[in-house]
């Protein structure tokens, strides 16, 4: 995919503040000290006539330059083979320096094995949710899936942002990239996830991501936010299931404060899960047992089982129905919205898996 003209300026700028992409390998430093060490002692052997052990120790004792006495003295050409050895030792020495300074200053060592270990808990994700952006939405968003304990990584590509991610507590799961490029999204494990929130402050970088997970996982829950009312068509068209614009929500949500207040205090208060023992929950056809499948609300005694009410009946159409008739029978891919204390949802779980159980 070419860069855009935005990419590119982004990727100059990051270019200046990430660290030297110049890497010290340690391995080739090692490789370098032990390649000496044996031409050394190869040296030695047979331009002195030493016997392994005593050329290993010439080698040693010239490469440290700790001045001890040679096993036997030297002819000169075994001088200027040991005068050559002196010489390449420094600049082995002084590589072998660096690198060891570069891995301690630069926290190089434990930056790989941070990311390594990182890597290795995103690949085991299964089910997770990606979050696309750690602005003021996607901090908030993680503020939530946190509070439900969802499993979830970031996707960010702004380096002010990654130091707030990283300095959360508790940890977070995140990757540093372009959330637009199909690369990153595989590396997150998009195949495994569940859903994908696309919280860019760009419609048209959104709207990227949404084409890229259809296409990648075509069964994946996309939830995409929206800053230009034009692009929640064009959103929905490239594969979003839902299209949330949070200027016209809270634009919505203060005017209705001024109509109908009492009515608005109540719905944020049993919203605030912060505050509030009230908790909305979905009961989708395929999280019944078999023995509740196919038949009518009324028969399920959901109310008098657990004290939840249904409140509302979502057909396969994706229409919702307020208030359902006792009669309603849930079909597949269909599914009840249900209200509740804590208290109640967990027993209605309870009641689900003890079913299944049986």
């Amino acid at each position: 995919m070419p860069l855009r003209p935005t990419d590119r300026r982004q990727n100059k700028r990051r270019f200046r503040l990430r660290l030297p992409q110049r890497r010290l390998k340690l391995h080739i430093a090692l490789w370098l000290l032990v390649s000496e060490i044996l031409i050394g002692t190869v040296g030695f052997m047979i331009l002195e006539g030493y016997d392994p052990i005593e050329a290993f120790y010439m080698v040693i004792i010239t490469i440290s330059t700790v001045g001890f006495t040679e096993v036997e003295p030297l002819h000169p050409l075994g001088r200027i083979f040991t005068s050559m050895l002196i010489l390449f030792n420094i600049g082995i020495f002084a590589y072998l320096l660096a690198v060891i300074s570069y891995y301690l200053v630069e926290g190089e060592g434990f930056k790989k094995w941070y990311l390594r270990r990182m890597k290795k808990s995103i690949d085991a994700l299964q089910g997770h949710v990606i979050l696309c952006g750690f602005g003021k939405y996607g901090k908030e968003i993680s503020l939530n899936l946190l509070h439900h304990d969802l499993p979830f990584v970031i996707l960010e590509k702004a380096l002010d942002k990654i130091e707030k991610i990283q300095s959360n507590d508790p940890p977070l799961l995140w990757l540093e990239g372009d959330a637009t490029r199909d690369e990153l999204l595989i590396e997150a494990g998009i195949q495994r996830a569940k859903a994908i929130i696309c919280a860019l402050a760009d419609d048209s970088d959104n709207l990227f991501i949404v084409l890229s997970a259809r296409q990648l996982a075509p069964k994946i829950n996309i939830i995409s936010r929206a800053m230009d009312p034009r692009s929640e068509k064009k959103l929905m068209m490239a594969g979003a299931n839902h299209v949330v614009m949070p200027e016209q929500i809270g634009g919505f949500y203060m005017a209705t404060l001024v109509s109908k207040p009492g009515a608005v205090e109540f719905f944020s208060f049993i919203t605030r899960e912060y505050q509030s023992d009230i908790r909305f929950e979905e009961i989708q056809f395929a999280d019944l047992p078999e023995p509740y499948r196919h038949i009518a609300m009324s028969d399920l005694h959901l109310r008098a089982r657990t004290g939840v009410n249904v409140i509302g009946h979502r057909d396969k159409n994706g229409s919702y129905h307020v208030n359902p008739v006792p009669e309603t029978i849930l079909a597949p891919d269909e599914s009840f919205i249900v209200l509740g204390s804590e208290e109640q949802l967990e027993s209605l779980h309870r009641m689900l898996e003890e079913e299944y159980k049986e």
